[in-house]
Formats: C-alpha cells, structure tokens, sequence
C-alpha cells in the first residue's frame, strides 16, 4: 500500500520540509535506504547517512538542521523514535489477527475461554484455567491449571506458564518463555544432602508487560514473584523466586537476578548485570551492561557501573589508575630496586 508523506506527516502529527506527494511503501534503515520507503534518524550516529540516503522519506527530530544538501522529504517531530513506534503500532493493527481453536489442542473442560481467542494447534489449557478476550495462545504452549491470562494479551509459541500464575491485560511473551518453574530453594541436611524446598507461591505479571524469548520466572516459595505494570524484559533473563520488579522497569538480556530482591520502578538495566539475593534497589536506578550489584542502592537515579557496582563517576575515576597498573607496578619494582640500592650504599 502506498503512502504520501502528507498522509505520514498527518498520522504523526509532523511537519514537512520537501515534496509533500513523496511516496512510501515500505521502512528500510536509514543508512540502507531505498526509494519510496521510510526511515528515520534518532541517534546522532548515523546523522551522516541522511545526505546519502536513497529513502524518500525520513522521520528526523524538531531539532535536526540539515548541513548539507538533501535529497529525501524530511517529517519533523518531537521524537523521531517514538514517531516511527507509533506508526509501526499502526501498521501492526492493522494487519489480520487469528482467531478459533486449532486441532489438535487440548482444552480442559473446566477452562473459560473469552471471545475471539485464538488457541493455536497442540497447545494445553489446563484446569480452571481462564482465559480472557482477545487472547493469542500460538501452537505448543502449556498453560497449567488455574492459569489467568487477562485480555488481549499473547503467548507465542512453546511459552510454558505453571499452574496458579496470572498474567495481565495487554501483555506479550515471547517464544520459550517459562512462567512459573520452581525457584532454586534447597537445604542441607546431616548428610549433606540437599533437600528441595517446595515452591507454593506463584508468579503475577501484570498489565502491559513484555517478557523476551526463553526468559525464566520462578514462582516463589511463599507469596508472589511480581513484574509491575508496564516492566520491560528483554530474552534470556532469569528472575529468581520471590523477586518484585517495579513498574516501568526495563532488563536488557542476559541479566540474572536473585531470590527475594526488589527492583524498584522506572529502573535501567544494561545486558549481564547480576544482582544478589535480598537486596533493594532504588527507584530509577541505571545500571550498566555486566555490572555486579551485591548490596542494596539507597539512593534513587543512581548511574552504576563495575562490580561490585560503584558510582559511574567512581568508576571512571577508577578506570583510569586500574587500566596503567601494569605500568605503574613496574615503576614501584623500579622504585624498590632503587631503595635497595641505596640501603646498600
């Protein structure tokens, strides 16, 4: 389908700067841009790719101002990124959404299905579960007994969700995604031996949540592990039992949280960072990629970074002592040498 950029510019509520008849009917990425697609430029990175672009049309910020010469339609916004969301949202509604029961696939007969749900083929609804309206349930996923899937929420494929856990409006979870398995709990006995604690809580996701693809959440021990509203969790993420993750809180991959800690809202976390076990986190805390944090941040809208976690601006302090290290145990083996020598004299 084609688009003008007048018609973009009206959906975005933008301005335009170049031909407003530029047509468009399809996104490509601005430093790969073809004719008659759309793009856009967020990150001052890949400013000098605008000049050379073959889009036709580029969604840019209020505040860009060309340099050079240009070839392409520019619509301007407030922010270009969230711009290009909205109208990729757009596009996503608008394409055709399943619905019915695939065969085969397992429903309990105590399961209340709602409205226009989509249940794909070899999937299982346990008992009691409810599902709500709107719902996608893709092939292979096991919702376990007294599941509650709220409204217009998706489940891809192979998502597995434990028995008891609830999952909110409007949330998604991606592919391989495990809701509920047990939490790490064991305890030595005489022998040594390590008896498993049993895992009687559950997990509760609340509205608007994401979960990546093979992400972990164990249910707790006792009580409820907790994503707030509106958290964002990226793939391959394990969080552990009885753990809270506050609203609008977003976790970049590969991050590992332990037992029973509460991440405030509205934090930032980089990809790798690891958290121990029964600690706080502050609200809006900013965590950086592969940072250690071993004891509980106090103060809100800290910037952290290193491991242990320290102070962003400690640690660049620091990084530039423990980088010439080397160099610098070598000018004290100097120094002893010279000291040496002098006692000897």
């Amino acid at each position: 389908m084609n688009f003008t950029a007048k018609q973009i510019a009206e959906l975005v509520q933008g301005t335009i700067e170049g031909n407003p008849d530029a047509i468009v009917n399809d996104v490509s990425k601005i430093e790969e841009g073809k004719p008659q697609t759309l793009t856009f430029l967020a990150n001052p990175k890949y400013t000098k790719y605008i000049y050379t672009t073959k889009a036709s049309v580029v969604i840019v910020n209020d505040s860009f101002k060309a340099e050079q010469p240009l070839t392409t339609t520019l619509i301007k916004v407030p922010d270009a990124y969230l711009a290009l969301a909205a109208l990729l949202d757009m596009y996503e509604q608008s394409l055709p959404k399943k619905t019915g029961i695939e065969q085969p696939a397992f429903i309990d007969k105590t399961a209340t299905i709602g409205d226009f749900v989509y249940i794909g083929a070899f999937s299982y609804i346990g008992e009691k579960a409810k599902i709500g309206k709107n719902v996608q349930i893709y092939p292979q996923a096991y919702i376990g007994d007294n599941v509650e899937i709220k409204d217009n929420s998706i489940i891809y494929p192979g998502v597995k969700i434990y028995k008891h856990c609830k999952i909110g409006e409007n949330c998604i979870i991606h592919a391989g995604a495990i809701i509920g398995g047990d939490g790490f709990g064991f305890a030595p006995d005489a022998n040594k031996n390590y008896k498993k604690i049993p895992q009687v809580g559950n997990v509760i996701i609340e509205d608007h949540v994401e979960i990546g693809a093979n992400t972990t959440i164990d249910r707790a021990t006792m009580g409820s592990t907790i994503v707030r509203k509106g958290a964002k969790l990226d793939n391959l993420i394990q969080v552990a039992h009885n753990v809270e993750v506050g609203e609008k809180t977003v976790i970049a991959a590969q991050t590992g949280i332990a037992g029973s800690t509460k991440i405030g809202k509205e934090c930032m976390f980089g990809g790798q960072v690891g958290v121990s076990g029964h600690i706080h986190v502050a609200d809006k805390t900013r965590v950086a990629a592969q940072t250690g944090i071993a004891g509980t941040i106090k103060k809100e809208a800290t910037a952290l970074m290193g491991s242990p976690a320290m102070n962003v601006m400690q640690f660049n302090k620091s990084f530039v002592i423990f980088r010439r290290l080397p160099e610098l145990s070598a000018q004290i083996d100097e120094l002893k040498r010279e000291i040496q020598n002098l006692k000897s004299e």
